[in-house]
């Protein structure tokens, strides 16, 4: 009772969230977060234990919520792209790619140029891998694995220094545009790519060496959290977290999107659903990233990376000293924007996490009537007390890792 009261909040509140156990005293209630690192991010878990056991989880939300939709909602669908970097700060380009996809399908564009295609998978998949670094990392530092930690993130840094070199921007790039690209690539960035993938291999196999059979990792994360198929499907999980529990369901499979129909790979699964199977997908999901990203090294052509609709796209800097019509078509697009048909449309990618989608609704206007985001971390997100129930809080470390929940995702 004395904690209910530091807490500010009372049993009779709490009632509807939490067993009897907690007016009778044999269980007590515990803050963990919002500052905490095993959360991941700014969360805050209500837990409910009997000892060490966990009885209830209850996820409290909100900490990070930045109103980006809203915010959207009052840009044109030109300037409002830089909103979507904010999003899931690990899968920038992945936002933007989304929203791209989904102001492209609204308005009619379907010039996108082939190089900007490619180029986009690229980056899609250089992303991917830089996202599960960060959730390898961690979750290995959640369960005392130094070392894999800071290896993790010296890859991540040649990543970022990728996207950096096109960019200008380690994180929140904004490269991704409707019709295209924001400009070209340089010339250094093919062989950036091919260097980080004749070296890459050999990383992996070296965090597999250090965690796949280490008798500790296993015993942390095998039969913990273990989610069936169908409590997988039931609960909206997408992504390596629905993978794990033995559903192949890939976007880039289902509904396919930039070109991703074209390339050969496979979507790893596994059938035991725990904290383990989630880290073997992701593990797996490094080398068909890899996979994909030398196959579009390979037809990578050269020639535009914008689409010549100048109704929706702004004309290269090269035209603006030659071509009043060129200024016009910049100044229009930059101060006014376009206008796009009262019309919605839904565009889901498969982000690291899983499904990310974009909804959007237009009015015939500049400006987004609705702008709505299905984030795959807020999915996940809910079932984390189904999951945790009657394990140690140590196992719910574990647990919060495995599903790769990003704050910003999941609050928005």
């Amino acid at each position: 009772m004395a904690m209910l009261e530091q807490m500010e909040v009372t049993v009779e509140e709490l009632k509807h969230l939490v067993s009897d156990q907690v007016a009778e005293g044999d269980t007590v209630l515990l803050n963990m977060g919002p500052q905490h690192p095993s959360t991941h991010g700014v969360l805050r878990l209500l837990l409910e234990l009997d000892g060490e056991i966990v009885v209830n989880c209850i996820p409290d939300i909100g900490f990070l919520h930045t109103g980006i939709e809203k915010n959207m909602e009052a840009k044109t669908y030109e300037k409002a792209a830089v909103m979507t970097d904010r999003l899931d700060y690990l899968n920038t380009m992945g936002n933007n790619l989304a929203y791209s996809l989904a102001i492209e399908k609204l308005v009619g564009i379907d010039d996108v140029p082939e190089r900007a295609q490619v180029i986009r998978v690229i980056y899609a998949e250089l992303q991917r891998i830089a996202s599960h670094l960060v959730w390898l990392g961690t979750q290995a530092l959640d369960l005392a694995a130094m070392s894999v930690f800071l290896y993790c993130f010296q890859e991540r840094e040649r990543i970022l220094d990728i996207m950096e070199m096109s960019s200008g921007q380690r994180m929140m790039t904004t490269f991704f545009r409707p019709g295209g690209l924001w400009r070209d690539v340089p010339v250094e960035f093919e062989e950036a790519v091919r260097d980080f993938l004749k070296t890459f291999p050999a990383r992996v196999d070296e965090y597999e060496d250090l965690l796949t059979n280490n008798p500790i990792f296993i015993d942390r994360t095998q039969g913990i959290g273990v989610v069936d198929k169908e409590s997988a499907l039931s609960w909206g999980f997408t992504g390596a977290t629905l993978r794990g529990s033995g559903v192949a369901y890939d976007i880039r499979k289902e509904y396919p999107y930039s070109g991703y129909e074209t390339y050969d790979f496979e979507v790893p699964t596994r059938e035991e659903g725990d904290v383990y199977a989630r880290y073997a997908v992701r593990m797996a999901e490094f080398r068909q990233s890899m996979r994909i990203i030398e196959q579009a090294l390979e037809r990578l052509p050269y020639g535009p990376v914008r689409s010549n609709n100048r109704k929706f796209v702004p004309p290269p800097r090269s035209e603006l000293g030659t071509s009043m019509e060129a200024v016009i078509h910049h100044f229009k697009l930059w101060t006014e924007g376009f206008d796009a048909p009262a019309d919605s449309v839904y565009l889901p990618v498969e982000s690291p996490r899983g499904e990310l989608g974009c909804f959007l609704e237009g009015d015939g206007g500049p400006k987004p009537y609705r702008v709505f985001w299905r984030t795959p971390s807020f999915a996940h997100l809910q079932a984390l007390p189904m999951m945790s129930k009657g394990h140690f809080v140590a196992d719910l470390v574990a647990i919060i890792g495995s599903i790769d929940i990003v704050l910003g995702d999941t609050d928005r």
